[in-house]
């Protein structure tokens, strides 16, 4: 398999082509109109914190009904922001090998990072989705949202996911992405929808936004109760 890819070419390789995630959610819902407006069977996952704006504004711009993923880097110790891997709520965990074996991370280091993240995780579900069963993906098409992908493993360990859970169809819905990742996830899923890719060795999703922040907790509880999710509370969910 590999997936079709639909960009915007007059955005390929350029730099701030987004305001904010509100603005990329927007063009991504452009998009995407043709094919999955209204569509049948179909499901927006946002993958937290970053992606909510972006899943939101993708479900409202097609009216679709939308969920969150929960999934978390494993972050890189003394760069958290880098990531070695990932892992789902359901405990699977993905690693970036050749990145391990780069850093020369022992067993115990990357077992510990793996069950802190894990406890994150557990009380993220908790804090967004109130600890509600996830939903039923059996035959289902999946659109996964994100503010953009760097590495991509945290995309692949929620695509795997909802695989495994029986989504029939995949589509991955970002605003931008460096080629060789979208490379990487192109062969598990059926279409990558990708405005702003861009190519060459540095590469920052940051870049892609003339505003850019990281989203605290509170703001993510803020637009889910505005998009009608049910009311929750003030945890340690960041």
């Amino acid at each position: 398999m590999n997936a079709k890819i639909y960009e915007l070419s007059g955005l390929r390789n350029k730099r701030f082509v987004f305001k904010d995630r509100d603005d990329a959610a927007k063009v991504l819902s452009e998009m995407l109109s043709p094919y999955y407006e209204k569509a049948k069977d179909t499901l927006v996952l946002a993958i937290p914190s970053g992606g909510v704006p972006i899943g939101l504004g993708v479900a409202k711009g097609l009216s679709l009904p939308v969920d969150l993923v929960i999934v978390r880097k494993i972050p890189v110790p003394e760069n958290p922001e880098a990531g070695f891997g990932a892992v789902t709520l359901d405990g699977d965990v993905f690693l970036n090998n050749e990145l391990v074996a780069l850093l020369r991370l022992s067993q115990k280091e990357i077992e510990d990072k793996i069950t802190k993240v894990k406890s994150d995780l557990q009380d993220r579900n908790r804090v967004f989705r109130l600890g509600r069963p996830f939903p039923n993906v059996v035959n289902k098409t999946i659109l996964m949202a994100d503010d953009g992908i760097a590495s991509g493993y945290t995309m692949l360990a929620c695509i795997e996911s909802m695989r495994r859970k029986g989504a029939s169809k995949i589509v991955v819905a970002i605003p931008t992405a460096p080629e060789h990742s979208i490379s990487r996830i192109s062969p598990i899923v059926e279409e990558i929808f990708c405005p702003n890719i861009r190519t060459g060795q540095y590469f920052a999703v940051a870049e892609a936004y003339s505003e850019w922040y990281d989203l605290d907790r509170y703001e993510v509880l803020a637009r889910l109760q505005e998009a009608g999710f049910p009311k929750t509370f003030n945890s340690r969910a960041d």
